[in-house]
């Protein structure tokens, strides 16, 4: 896939009265956690176009010229009656302003949420809306009733997905997206988009588990024969196999040992794109999220969700100088009801003072209270090199958690399989990636080669490790093979805990190759690898990667050796 395509919009009939106009992006389009894969996306739109005329989800602002040139092409904007919204956000304002220029006639049709956020978002405007609250239809003739099925959560608390019974079409906005463009519409060959579904829902669903279940349940009612979601290719040959899936992984969350609570709110999506972050370095770890927005959830709600977590992360945007009245209220909440021997994190983002972050820290400080990460302040939008301090602050933090409840559980002794498994020899190794300004690297021994022609490896990465999110399909990576002899000091130097962002090659002599992966240059050898594919493997992936280019640094070298006494510890 050429990242250097320009835009476009591809138009495709997928039932009766029905088409799509998928808005493409070719390269990575925002600095948000779930589109760090970096395979583009597409923003996908709906014409149904029959007594009456109706177009769903229309693209945000990035796409609009293009979108409503493809859309005239196609259709006279001045007979459109409905304009209806899974969701609103801030992004697609330009475009709705710019359909109501043309057509001023227009009903939108959304929530009641998302009426109050459209109305925001649309200021001064005098907007004709229906509001759906799940009980009413909308009838555009031909057997095209449609219905409408709230599912909302904490992230997207407007949340709105349609229901055609003409063409057995469920329109589900967020819900079954993936972030990756191509020119397949529907996903024949479904299991080439499983890793980005997966990808998807960890970053995006994962910390709504709950409410994810609750959507299901609703929308198992309605025989479906294809989901026409957000993003990404329309889930058709696969359906039966990603509504599983998308049950099977919310109950892991939902069921996990430990929760933490997860309070926010957000003025201008920046401070939930942070919480966002945190929540998947959280969850990769095996700890659950109990993701909560402040300003749309009731306070007995969060009181219940305080008591039963194990820590509790609250995050606030600066407005004037202040904390929002709902993160003030929250704040209460949790003083009065979490016990100060749970633990705590504090972030937020601001435009030019971070008064509320500051008045958060200092209130849980006072009040006795341990802190999983140091807090976290960012400027304006995050970039990519802060979603990674998130991610691996949100992961340091499920660790903290996980080690205080070995402690109370004293571990038990190595049974007589696991001291066996634990003698199986492995190569040290240490793998380092670097793409744009996200860099890590771990200290690795289960490696094996996998393959003759290609030459290839697997290699099993922890689900919690900071470098798991560079080891995707696609990504490149360096394995540097250790010498017996020299590799105590950088088995020691990788071995270390470091902190949130720190930097992995401070102090270790290392150069880059073109793709940017450190080579440690006191190595033995090295390997350039492409990841092909990845496997779930328990608590790791197993990641299967070719090597592409290679040298042996000492040829009188030995490789150094790992020995274990049990297969529970390192």
């Amino acid at each position: 896939m050429s990242t250097n395509k320009p835009r476009d919009v591809q138009v495709y009939p997928i039932g009766t009265d029905t088409r799509i106009l998928r808005s493409r992006s070719w390269s990575r389009l925002r600095f948000e956690i779930e589109y760090a894969l970096a395979k583009g996306t597409t923003a996908n739109s709906y014409l149904i176009e029959s007594d009456k005329t109706a177009i769903i989800d229309p693209p945000g602002e990035t796409f609009t010229q293009i979108y409503l040139e493809a859309l005239q092409q196609r259709f006279h904007l001045e007979d459109l009656d409905y304009v209806i919204l899974g969701h609103v956000n801030p992004n697609r304002a330009v475009t709705l302003k710019a359909l109501l220029e043309i057509a001023p006639q227009i009903t939108f049709v959304c929530s009641n949420p998302g009426a109050i956020n459209l109305r925001a978002a649309l200021e001064n405007l005098d907007l004709q809306i229906i509001v759906m609250r799940g009980e009413e239809t909308l009838d555009l003739g031909n057997g095209h009733n449609l219905q409408f099925i709230p599912t909302p959560n904490p992230r997207y608390a407007d949340q709105l997905c349609t229901y055609d019974p003409q063409t057995e079409i469920l329109y589900t906005d967020k819900l079954f997206g993936a972030h990756v463009c191509g020119d397949q519409v529907f996903d024949e060959g479904w299991e080439i988009y499983n890793e980005d579904r997966r990808y998807y829902f960890d970053c995006l669903m994962a910390p709504h588990a709950r409410q994810v279940e609750t959507a299901l349940d609703k929308l198992a009612d309605f025989p479906v024969r294809m989901y026409a979601n957000g993003h990404g290719p329309l889930v058709r040959d696969g359906l039966i196999e990603l509504t599983k899936a998308y049950r099977e992984w919310s109950q892991q969350q939902t069921s996990a040992d430990l929760t933490v609570a997860l309070i926010y709110a957000s003025a201008y999506g920046n401070t939930a794109t942070l919480a966002q972050a945190i929540a998947r370095g959280i969850t990769k770890a095996g700890v659950a999220v109990e993701s909560i927005n402040c300003e749309f959830t009731e306070p007995e709600e969060i009181r219940l969700a305080v008591e039963k977590s194990a820590g509790f992360v609250i995050g606030s945007p600066t407005l004037g100088g202040h904390a929002p009245t709902p993160v003030q209220t929250a704040l209460g909440i949790v003083l009065s009801t979490a016990t100060n021997n749970k633990l705590a994190g504090v972030f937020g983002s601001f435009g030019w003072s971070g008064e509320a972050v500051d008045l958060i820290e200092s209130k849980l400080k006072d009040a006795g209270y341990r802190f999983g990460f140091d807090t976290i302040r960012v400027k304006f939008k995050p970039d990519d090199a802060t979603l990674q301090l998130c991610e691996e602050a949100g992961t340091d933090f499920a660790q903290a958690l996980k080690k205080t409840r070995k402690v109370r559980s004293p571990s038990q002794p190595a049974t007589s399989v696991e001291q066996a498994v634990g003698r199986i020899v492995g190569s040290l190794c240490v793998l380092t990636a670097k793409e744009g300004d996200r860099s890590s690297a771990m200290l690795a021994s289960w490696v094996a080669q996998a393959s003759f022609s290609p030459p290839g490896l697997t290699i099993a990465v922890a689900k919690e490790r900071a470098v798991e999110t560079l080891t995707h399909t696609g990504n490149k990576f360096v394995l540097n093979i250790l010498k017996e002899g020299n590799h105590l000091g950088l088995m020691k130097h990788f071995l270390k805990p470091f902190g949130p962002g720190e930097d992995r090659f401070a102090d270790v002599a290392a150069q880059e190759t073109e793709s940017g992966s450190p080579i440690l240059t006191d190595a033995l050898a090295y390997l350039e690898c492409s990841v092909q594919n990845r496997m779930e493997s328990g608590d790791h992936w197993l990641v299967y990667a070719t090597v592409e280019n290679g040298k042996l640094l000492d040829n009188d070298g030995i490789t150094a050796v790992h020995h274990r006494k049990s297969a529970t510890h390192y």
